[in-house]
Order: C-alpha cells, then structure tokens, then sequence
C-alpha cells in the first residue's frame, strides 16, 4: 500500500506547483492587460478643460473603449495632436462628428445649420477661428473644443485643427490626482 500512496502525493505535489504556475501567470497576464488598457496615466496640463479637468490632475484613460465603438458627442477624449503641436497629448470635448457642418457665429456652435443643445458650457464664444466659416468635417474626423472656450487651443485653430479618428488614444474615466478629487468622471 505504501508504494501506491507515494506515488500518488508526488504527482500531488506536482499537480499543484503546476496549478501554482499555471495561476500565477494567468494572474499577471490579466494584471498587465488591464494596466495596459484601463491605466494609461495622463496629467492634464493647462486650463482648456476648466471646470471638469483642471491643470496637473492626473487621470486614467480607458484605451479600449474606442476599439469596440466610435466617439460620440460630448465625449471627452484623449488625442494624439498632428501639424504644428505633433506627439503632443490633449484633451478636449467632441463636439462635432464626421461628415458634419460646423460653424461658430454669434458666440454660439452651429452644427449642420443648428444651435448644438445640451452644451456642457452657457458661454459665448469670443474666438471662431477656423469656424467663423462652415467646417465641413471628412470621414473619420471630429471637431474638439475646450470646456473653458475662450481661453483653449483646439479645433479651430491651425495648430490643432480637426482630430482624426487614428489619432484618438482613448478617453478618461477615472481622476486619481489630487486625492480630494479622486472618483469616476463623467
């Protein structure tokens, strides 16, 4: 009886050192995809996102949420700038998609002809830029502003000009600095 037994708690221990391994990577494969995904850090730098994202906090942002669908509307996005500002990181709100007409006259956003609704901001804007005259949006491009309008360089000007889709890393959900602000963002 002694030698079936022996045998038995060998592979036993074998059995679980490899069940060990097996969990242990499986663990760490999961870690790092959701890292990679879920934990890209972004510091925000300057006022262009005033109220909602301010000057050296620190977000998290989601690089798969744009694998699965396109941006929407209002949403904010983290982008990879072209021309002048290239490599540079940025964040800012969509506010017009592709194929769309945009046009900044009289402090308000027109898209395709109409007042845009549901502004996150009641501000005129001072500054149309590139906008003072309909923007024509090709495929796959979106028009970003900043929340603080007056005082943001975003699509309606040369240096920034419109986003393309390729260039959109992801979008922020979650702020992790300063700790007092700390919590999911909207």
């Amino acid at each position: 009886m002694r030698k079936y037994r022996k045998p038995y708690k060998e592979r036993t221990k074998l059995q679980f050192f490899v069940k060990f391994v097996v969990d242990f990577l499986t663990v760490v494969c999961l870690a790092y995809f959701v890292v990679i995904t879920f934990g890209y850090r972004y510091t925000v730098v300057g006022n262009s996102m005033n109220d909602m994202l301010n000057n050296d906090e620190v977000l998290l942002i989601d690089k798969a949420s744009y694998e699965f669908a396109n941006p929407e509307r209002f949403d904010i996005i983290l982008f990879r700038a072209q021309g002048v500002n290239a490599g540079k990181l940025l964040v800012k709100r969509i506010v017009a998609l592709p194929g769309e007409t945009i046009q900044i006259k009289d402090g308000k956003i027109y898209v395709n002809g109409m007042v845009l609704v549901n502004d996150v901001t009641e501000h005129q804007i001072l500054t149309p830029g590139l906008a003072s005259e309909p923007v024509k949006l090709g495929e796959n491009e979106y028009f970003v502003l900043g929340d603080n309008r007056n005082n943001s360089e975003d699509s309606r000007f040369y240096t920034i000009g419109n986003v393309k889709r390729e260039n959109i890393i992801g979008k922020p959900w979650l702020r992790i600095y300063p700790f007092p602000s700390f919590g999911l963002i909207e």
